[in-house]
């Protein structure tokens, strides 16, 4: 399955070392591609509770801020959305992250899924359970590669997971 991940523009607190904010809210529509989406309440709540979750920059898993698994990440699900809260480490990454969050230069936050549950109706996507793998912090404007679009498009959305797998190995996205 392929790793999907959607950003927004989103409030992120900084208090010391911690950074704090939502990574997705619930019942808000986003515009993929050539479709819309939302995200239901509770679609987050079983893959909260099994496996080892990062917080990374950019998506990038050579830029870790925290984790679940040593609970230096906390993620929680209310009535707004996907909460987060990150204990940064004391590294230079870290510190580049809260100077640019305190001075409100960051572009939002992010997560990265693969879902396990959704329906369509017309060209609106539900979300009803994700598989969360990680949440990012944006440095800036979110860029979409071209092999994301065009696997998050409607049409590509109701191609097999084979031929969407051919075209990322065929596009040099997959090994």
């Amino acid at each position: 399955m392929t790793i999907e991940r959607r950003s927004a523009e989103l409030e992120i607190r900084t208090s010391g070392r911690r950074l704090e904010g939502y990574a997705a809210i619930f019942g808000a529509r986003a515009r993929i591609a050539d479709f819309e989406e939302e995200i239901r309440s509770g679609a987050f709540a079983a893959s909260l509770v099994d496996g080892d979750k990062l917080a990374l920059v950019d998506h990038d898993a050579t830029k870790v801020l925290g984790r679940t698994r040593n609970n230096s990440l906390r993620l929680s699900e209310d009535s707004r959305g996907l909460h987060f809260a990150i204990d940064l480490p004391k590294t230079s990454l870290a510190n580049d992250i809260i100077a640019l969050a305190e001075s409100d230069s960051l572009g939002g936050a992010s997560f990265g899924f693969i879902a396990k549950r959704d329906a369509w109706s017309g060209t609106l996507r539900t979300l009803h359970e994700i598989d969360l793998r990680e949440i990012s912090i944006v440095s800036a404007w979110p860029a979409y590669p071209e092999t994301t679009v065009s696997a998050r498009s409607l049409q590509a959305e109701h191609r097999s997971i084979y031929q969407r797998r051919m075209s990322l190995i065929e596009l040099g996205a997959l090994r």
